[in-house]
Parts: structure tokens; sequence; C-alpha cells
């Protein structure tokens, strides 16, 4: 069974957030990080701080869509609170 991938990357040079999806997440990832990807090449390199796996692609395709919307971040900073609040205590 494929699974679909929904993740976030965040940008280890400037806290910048992609947010995308696939069906293979390693490879994925290591393609932004050897620029690879248009669109986030200037901002590598990138970890992956959230993901979520889904049995249907339109499933995946919906949430990624959603997660880029004003209520969808919302929803990352609360659902990744500790993650973010550790970030500033550095």
């Amino acid at each position: 069974m494929i699974m679909f991938y929904v993740y976030v990357l965040e940008s280890i040079k400037n806290n910048n957030l992609y947010i995308g999806y696939t069906t293979d997440l390693v490879s994925r990832i290591k393609e932004h990080n050897q620029g690879l990807n248009f669109s986030t090449k200037p901002e590598k390199p990138w970890k992956c701080i959230y993901y979520e796996a889904c049995f249907n692609k339109n499933d995946a395709k919906r949430r990624e869509k959603y997660l880029k919307t004003t209520q969808g971040q919302r929803l990352l900073k609360r659902r990744l609170k500790e993650y973010f609040y550790s970030k500033k205590n550095y």
C-alpha cells in the first residue's frame, strides 16, 4: 500500500517553513537539501519538523492545502507549540 506524506520543513538558515506532500519522505527531503526544488533552494538546508501519513492522495493534497492557509498555520503553531517554544529559549 502506498502512503502519502504531508510534511513540514523548517529552514535551518532562516527558520522559514515549507509544506508539501510526497510518497517518499526521505528522498523528498534529500531533494530539498540538494537544491533540486526551485522554491526551496535558496533557503536550504532543511529539516523535517512534522509529518502526517495518509492512505489517499486526495486526502494528503487537501491537508497540505489546509496547512498552507492562515487557519492551518495556526493549527501547526498550536500542534508544535513546545517545539517552537523551546527554540526561543536557546
